[in-house]
């Protein structure tokens, strides 16, 4: 199973958040997930951003894929 770490789209019409989760790269956006890594939100003014940085490392270091949104999160939050 190749796992990915990506955003899973919450939130209603023009007011979108996202969580930041690891699932399997062959399922869907919105499909079952594996854990919750943490939270983004665009809409504010700075965007406001938790990651769990203990669970993000342990799936990095199990070989987890980055989307290109999540590899820019973490590197503002200093996590690669």
């Amino acid at each position: 199973m190749a796992v990915i770490i990506r955003l899973k789209r919450l939130g209603t019409k023009k007011k979108p958040h996202s969580r930041i989760i690891a699932c399997d790269s062959r399922r869907a956006r919105d499909a079952r997930i594996l854990e919750i890594l943490g939270f983004y939100d665009p809409s504010k003014n700075p965007p406001l951003i938790k990651v769990d940085k203990q669970k993000a490392e342990k799936w990095l270091k199990v070989g987890a894929r980055l989307s290109e949104t999540v590899r820019s999160i973490f590197k503002r939050q200093g996590l690669v």
